[in-house]
């Protein structure tokens, strides 16, 4: 993929905004502490756990009026037990965004032990799911949630949807909605995932097939917008992601290569 030119001091510019934009907006300790409440129930999917593989990415972001060009990866890896899913998006010299989430696999799927995310320019962060005593913590804040199961990280919920693709493919019909408790870098809160429709998107081998789904906020929340196109016919990888702002600004990757390591 050939991308526009741009120089650095554009590029800078419009990282420097990044600082203050991230895509996890986030709440006052107070306030944060004033929602953390008993989790709800979480419904259970049937769940086939995709194949491991690598993803490269071709990445865009609209930020601070600029378009910014760059890369980005995911590593999906799962021995069938246990898994690590290890991405990055970076534009130009800069890393915007480091994330790593592992865990095991059990009843539920994918399930999350610890989330590590690191932005630029800001301190890195781990959110821990304690299986041994069912609660989720957070270095970034001292809110506690209790763990019922079923709960995701910003990582791993992506691969949760794969494998509910791969799994129970009838989950997915436009209109329909698959909710999940979901945990960030200082809080955590229920997700509506709604399922858009299939719709065909041009990747690096050409068109493909994918299922669109969208993590859209409350009304009046100042959280992102998810945007999620996921391959059947590419074991449910997600072909696409879009990362959207309450201002409009977004980051988007598309996928540029597909690497299947090893079947589980």
């Amino acid at each position: 993929m050939e991308t526009p030119g741009i120089d650095l001091a554009q590029a800078t510019q419009a990282l420097a905004a990044l600082e203050n934009e991230t895509l996890e907006n986030v709440l006052p300790a107070s306030e944060i502490q004033n929602i953390a409440s008993s989790e709800p129930d979480l419904q259970h999917y049937k769940v086939s756990i995709p194949p491991s593989a690598e993803l490269k990415y071709d990445v865009q972001a609209l930020r601070d009026g600029q378009m910014v060009y760059g890369s980005g990866k995911i590593s999906w890896q799962s021995d069938g037990g246990n898994y690590t899913v290890d991405g990055e998006a970076s534009i130009l010299f800069f890393t915007l965004l480091n994330f790593k989430s592992t865990g095991v696999i059990d009843g539920s799927g994918v399930a999350p032990v610890i989330y590590s995310e690191k932005r630029f320019r800001r301190s890195a962060t781990n959110t821990h799911f304690h299986r041994e005593r069912n609660t989720i913590s957070f270095s970034a804040s001292t809110v506690t949630y209790p763990r019922k199961g079923g709960e995701q990280d910003r990582a791993s919920i992506v691969w949760q949807l794969t494998g509910i693709g791969r799994g129970d493919g009838e989950k997915f019909k436009p209109g329909a909605e698959i909710d999940f408790f979901v945990a960030g870098v200082r809080d955590a809160a229920p997700w509506r995932v709604r399922v858009i429709g299939e719709e065909q998107i041009e990747i690096g081998s050409g068109k493909v097939a994918a299922w669109h789904v969208v993590r859209v906020p409350k009304p009046g929340s100042y959280d992102q917008k998810l945007d999620i196109w996921l391959a059947p016919q590419h074991e449910w990888y997600p072909v696409k992601l879009r990362f959207t702002e309450t201002n409009g600004e977004y980051l988007d990757m598309l996928l540029s290569n597909l690497t299947i390591l090893a079947a589980n």
